[in-house]
Parts: structure tokens; C-alpha cells; sequence
């Protein structure tokens, strides 16, 4: 058999699934995984960027920290980290992972805040509500879209990402891939391929599944405004 029908044969093995160590094992650290560096990454980043949003002060810095954060491999934190407190381990690939969840979750929520409509923060301020209150009642609400678009980036990276876990002993999908590695390539090319294409498929059902959050949290009218965006985005590159 070729690679592609040893793949095939390998997913379609129940055992390869529940066995200890199997799929699903390895399905739940890698979920687990994510969604704490995610969690960690909002964190981190969505109160410095609604902050400095509402100052209208750091769009220099955002960018900034933006781009030195994605300069910074990801492999490269996860082969140092290790050698910190941390240790080997889930510890230094979910900090590993945070940080590369931060640019776009930064990104966005500076972005949302700077976005929101000048007249309705004119008037809350007129209204006599302090800094506070004008983020938190005006500012924060028209500024979800663009936290759900963030947060659905910097998941579906954290996911793709997090197959790299297993070289610092992580777990997670990834380490389907690397035990075929440990294989001899006519024995584990298939297993290679088959936890490939699990996490392909993974990255793709959160995409797909936070996709329709953020729709579902983006009200209709900045859906029409984006979408008109999107296209003029869409002719001015294509020259149309």
C-alpha cells in the first residue's frame, strides 16, 4: 500500500482511536492545550489593547509588539522555555502558544475600540459617564466583532500551531505525527499522513465553528459595512 491508503487504513482502525495514548487522547490535550493559550493570550492582551484603544495613545506600540511577537518562532520558545521553571512539558508549550495568540488578539481589540462611533462616544461623554464607563458601556459593546475575529485567528493558529508540542514532550496531536516519524517510512508514512490530516481538519472545524460566532456577535449593519469593505479591499488589489 501507498502512504495515502496506510492513512486510510490507520484512521479508519478504532483501536488507533481509543487505545491509551490514541486519537481521542490525544485529541483532548491538544483541545486542552489551545484553549488555555488562548484563554492565556486574551488575558494578556485584551485589556492592554482596549485600554490603549480608548486612550487613543499606542497604536505604535501595538504594531510594535505585534511584529516582534510573530518575528519569534515558535519552535524556538518551545525548545527554551523548556530549559526555564517551566520545565519540558504542557506549561511551556501553553506560554508558548500565548504569545503566539497575542498579535492578533492585540490587534483587534486596539482596532475595535478605535473603530467605535465617534457620535456614540461623544454623546456618552455628554451624557456625564467617566473614561471607565464609556469603555465599558460603549466602547466595549461595538468592539465585539472585532475580539470574536481576533479570537478566532489567533485559535485557529494555536491549533495549527500546537502539533510542535510534542517535540518538547507536549502531547497533542502532534505526537501521532512524530511516533510515525519514529517509524521506518514504509511503516509510518501512513501515520505521518493520518495525523496531518487530523489536525488539518481540526484547525478547520474551529475555523468553521468560530466563523459563525463571530457572525452571529457581528450585528447586521457592520455585517453589510464589512462586507462593502471586504470587496473594495478585494478590487483595489485586484484592479478592478
Amino acid at each position: 500500500m501507498n502512504p495515502v491508503e496506510q492513512a486510510v487504513v490507520w484512521l479508519n482502525d478504532p483501536l488507533n482511536w481509543t487505545n491509551p495514548g490514541g486519537v481521542l487522547d490525544r485529541l483532548g490535550e491538544h483541545l486542552s492545550m489551545s484553549a488555555l493559550a488562548v484563554l492565556l493570550g486574551c488575558l494578556v492582551a485584551w485589556p492592554i489593547g482596549l485600554w490603549l484603544g480608548h486612550s487613543g495613545r499606542g497604536g505604535g506600540l501595538v504594531l510594535l509588539v505585534s511584529n516582534v511577537t510573530l518575528a519569534i518562532p515558535t519552535l524556538a520558545l518551545l525548545t527554551i522555555l523548556p530549559l526555564t521553571f517551566l520545565g519540558f512539558g504542557r506549561p511551556a508549550v501553553v506560554v508558548a502558544l500565548a504569545v503566539f495568540a497575542v498579535p492578533p488578539l492585540l490587534a483587534n481589540a486596539f482596532t475595535g475600540v478605535r473603530q467605535a462611533d465617534p457620535e456614540a462616544r461623544d454623546a456618552a461623554r455628554g451624557m456625564g459617564l467617566s473614561g471607565g464607563q464609556v469603555l465599558r458601556r460603549v466602547e466595549l459593546p461595538l468592539a465585539v466583532p472585532y475580539l470574536a475575529a481576533g479570537f478566532r485567528t489567533a485559535a485557529v493558529q494555536v491549533v495549527a500551531t500546537a502539533a510542535l508540542a510534542s517535540f518538547v514532550n507536549g502531547g497533542g496531536l502532534g505526537q501521532i505525527i512524530r511516533a510515525g516519524f519514529g517509524l521506518d517510512i514504509a511503516a509510518g508514512g501512513g501515520q505521518i499522513i493520518a495525523g496531518g490530516v487530523l489536525v488539518a481538519g481540526l484547525a478547520l472545524l474551529v475555523e468553521g465553528v468560530l466563523a459563525l460566532v463571530e457572525r452571529v456577535v457581528t450585528p447586521r449593519p457592520l455585517r453589510r459595512e464589512r462586507t462593502r469593505a471586504n470587496r473594495r479591499a478585494t478590487a483595489a488589489t485586484t484592479g478592478n
